[in-house]
């Protein structure tokens, strides 16, 4: 479930709404520069010698165009009646000294911060962006995950091991998957294969992944402001899940090794998925039958209303978590969305806690005792992980307001029919259409869940992120 990302496009750079978005950084308490002695460590790190040589298996990277900090590399080939799949993680356990200054400014930290217009990434960009990132036709230590599967995608057989790799390729999405769609072979020709038989094992779980565009700002010509988006292509869709199965699999080690660190996440309860199947109503694409799962993967990608659809779904994707364990594997360990036990461990480069999963599941896979740097500092994660996540989640949502604000500018002292979605002592939530924007309003008497109301915008203010309406106006009771 990759996390959006907001970006501003060159219209829209000197626009209010930039130097608002600008501003968050500020407000973010957020380390944006490197501590000098951290920079120079950086620098200085050198990985162990690898278990083996990898550099002869063409192993390629997918990822958004221009992207630097490039966490994993594959390679996939078929395997009798099945498939191998080689699943590369930048090794960066091999770069961070345990107690340095890297690990302490990292841990400060949590996690790389995507804002509108830019990132504040979790390691020196020496390390994020050149000497552990798996760029190209350069040689890179790596955590290589070998996967064989069966002819329906189920996994058979695992392994991890250090390996020292070269990238052949920097691939982007949009490229390889015209690509693909010409028909034209590349190192991602079973890509669509594998990556569509995990699909169908995810269904047949139970599971249900969440997929949010990105998001480009834009300011027209007469100065109102829209949101450009860019649905997920397919390939995203099949390359995630590549790592939620390296995710899984790595859950399977600590579990049986009983010490590691899971994402957890609990089921939704019947107050957010009535919350939410009164939002689809409002946006005109109701869930009527069946699990939201399956609901979510009927979507059209090329509706424009499936957007604001899976930012409504956001909300049942709530209450996630770290939870550790050293001696004894707790009871409630499954992430719901997934529907399996789950952990981070594909993205160390831009997330804390991936570091410590993969040193334990590296040494779980050589039968060595677990790093008694990682033993000792487990309970930290979930501290940690949530503080940064409450940080991003923070910048998102003030993102958001701001570009909601931005978009209902024009309707200043109009009326907007909205849908009431919650209701909350005095103030109700109400979902407009078009604009797709979610807001808070005062009560009208008698308001249900359901009501279609129409509301009166007063002020935007783009500067703050804020938006006020006046009393609403029951339209049509009940549904």
């Amino acid at each position: 479930m990759p996390q959006r990302r907001s970006h501003i496009a060159p219209s829209a750079v000197k626009s209010e709404l930039a130097a608002a978005l600008a501003a968050l950084r500020e407000d973010l308490e957020a380390p944006t520069e490197f501590p000098p002695e951290a920079v120079a460590e950086a620098k200085a790190a050198t990985a162990p010698e690898p278990d083996l040589d990898l550099r002869d298996v063409p192993f390629v990277t997918l990822d958004p165009l221009g992207a630097k900090d490039l966490d994993q590399a594959m390679h996939l080939a078929r395997r009798g009646a099945g498939y191998e799949v080689r699943y590369a993680i930048a090794d960066v356990p091999a770069f961070v000294v345990p107690g340095g200054a890297v690990d302490a400014e990292a841990r400060r930290r949590g996690q790389t911060l995507y804002a509108a217009d830019g990132s504040i990434p979790l390691h020196p960009r020496v390390l994020s962006e050149d000497r552990a990132s798996l760029l190209p036709e350069q040689d890179r230590p790596a955590l290589v995950w070998t996967f064989d599967l069966d002819d329906a995608g189920v996994v058979t057989e695992f392994r991890l091991e250090r390996a020292l790799i070269r990238s052949r390729a920097q691939l982007d999405y949009e490229t390889a998957q015209e690509s693909l769609d010409r028909g034209e072979e590349s190192p991602l020709s079973l890509l669509p294969v594998i990556g569509g038989l995990r699909q169908n094992l995810e269904a047949q779980r139970g599971g249900a992944s969440l997929n949010l565009p990105d998001a480009e700002v834009v300011q027209r010509e007469d100065g109102t402001y829209g949101i450009d988006r860019q649905h997920p292509l397919p390939l995203e869709n099949w390359n995630a899940q590549l790592s939620l199965m390296t995710g899984m699999a790595a859950a399977s080690l600590m579990i049986d090794a009983k010490v590691g660190v899971l994402r957890t996440m609990p089921e939704p309860d019947e107050k957010a998925f009535t919350a939410f199947r009164l939002q689809t109503e409002a946006l005109g694409r109701p869930w009527k039958d069946g699990e939201y799962g399956e609901y979510l993967r009927t979507l059209d990608r090329d509706d424009p209303l499936t957007q604001p659809v899976l930012e409504a779904a956001a909300s049942l994707f709530r209450g996630a978590g770290y939870v550790t364990f050293d001696g004894s594997v707790p009871t409630d360990i499954e992430q719901a969305a997934i529907a399996a036990p789950y952990a981070h461990a594909t993205a160390p480069l831009r997330r804390l806690v991936d570091r410590w999963a993969l040193a334990i599941c590296l040494a779980v896979s050589r039968g060595e005792e677990v790093p008694a740097w990682a033993r000792e500092s487990l309970g930290d994660l979930p501290a940690l992980m949530q503080e940064s996540g409450q940080r991003a989640s923070r910048l998102n949502a003030d993102t958001v307001n701001r570009v909601e604000a931005a978009l209902l500018t024009p309707l200043v002292g109009s009326a907007i029919e909205a849908t009431v979605i919650e209701v909350r002592e005095d103030r109700v939530t109400i979902q407009i259409a078009d604009p797709a924007v979610t807001a808070s309003a005062p009560l009208p008497a008698g308001t249900k869940p359901g009501d279609t109301v129409s509301v009166r915008l007063v002020r935007a203010d783009i500067g703050k992120g804020e938006v006020e309406f006046a009393g609403a106006d029951a339209l049509v009771a009940g549904r």
